[in-house]
């Protein structure tokens, strides 16, 4: 699918520090003071257009939630939607999630959700798929022992190299799914992506994986 180049995008995602965090490498291990509050941290890597984290926001208020997508030009319609919902548990980062420890001390963050991530189907480019060993590697450093890593993709191919990336890793898969929409799950938020891909009658996966003690 071919981005549209929104040129104004960068400049309208400083414009609210409110919601779109500035300089983020800044708050690493401060994150409570970013939220005025110590709650459980929760983010998204491909956050998108916002459909999927402004609604766990919504629905959990309990615990904050930061968005991360690397595209201007898509982040900017999660800024939108923020803007209009006003939830004050949520916010976006405009970053490379391939950085996330710049931005994340050690158990700063206690869930990730990864959803419908590109799937880098060619072998070559294995090393660019989210659930790759180095990327895991990252997200424990972030979440500590007890983390966990929420992955949700239409991508059949993807998800069995996920669940055998995940378990070479040593974590331990929980609430495996090969037909979310068809399970007994309860309070499922769907992105856009997933909507769009159930509507043609697409198969959605999911799992989570937990990070075990050392």
């Amino acid at each position: 699918m071919r981005l549209r180049n929104k040129p104004w995008a960068k400049d309208k995602l400083m414009e609210y520090p409110q919601y779109v965090i500035q300089e983020p490498e800044s708050h690493r291990g401060k994150w409570d003071e970013i939220f005025g509050n110590d709650r459980p941290l929760h983010i998204e890597i491909g956050t998108g257009k916002g459909r999927f984290i402004l609604g766990m926001a919504e629905a959990n208020p309990e615990t904050n939630y930061i968005g991360i997508e690397l595209q201007p030009s898509v982040i900017v319609s999660a800024l939108d939607l923020l803007i209009e919902a006003e939830l004050p548990n949520c916010k976006l980062m405009n970053v490379d999630a391939a950085e996330l420890g710049k931005y994340f001390a050690n158990k700063d963050v206690s869930r990730v959700y990864l959803n419908f991530s590109d799937p880098w189907p060619k072998t070559r480019h294995e090393k660019r798929r989210l659930t790759y060993k180095s990327f895991l590697a990252q997200y424990e450093e972030i979440l500590g022992s007890g983390g966990e890593v929420h992955f949700k993709t239409d991508n059949q191919g993807l998800f069995e190299y996920s669940l055998t990336s995940f378990s070479a890793y040593g974590m331990l898969l929980k609430d495996v799914s090969l037909d979310l929409h068809n399970s007994t799950m309860e309070g499922n938020i769907m992105t856009e992506y997933e909507e769009k891909f159930s509507a043609k009658g697409n198969r959605i996966y999911r799992c989570e994986a937990q990070f075990r003690g050392k």
